[in-house]
């Protein structure tokens, strides 16, 4: 434990910090598992409305400064690949 008084403040901040980032890293994951089961089932209508919506909150968790940028990125050029790539698969 720190015994200067803006180190003990640091360590008060930090751990405000890390619990709201950890609230929304979570709150990601959980969309990202909602629409990897969509996706999973081969529903393609139920996968294309929650793709903008998991590409918002990946976005708002980019924006707080949760995740990195490039993360982020990543993350939605994947879900966006998942779905076209059913959507190839349902064509054939």
């Amino acid at each position: 434990m720190p015994n200067i008084k803006s180190a003990k403040k640091r360590v008060e901040v930090n751990e405000r910090n890390r619990i709201k980032n950890k609230s929304a890293v979570s709150r990601m994951k959980t969309e990202l598992k909602k629409y990897n089961t969509a996706i999973a089932n081969a529903d393609v209508e139920k996968a294309e409305q929650m793709l903008s919506n998991t590409i918002s909150i990946i976005d708002k968790t980019e924006k707080k400064g949760a995740i990195h940028k490039n993360s982020a990125s990543r993350k939605k050029a994947i879900a966006s690949k998942k779905l076209e790539n059913l959507k190839s698969a349902q064509n054939k």
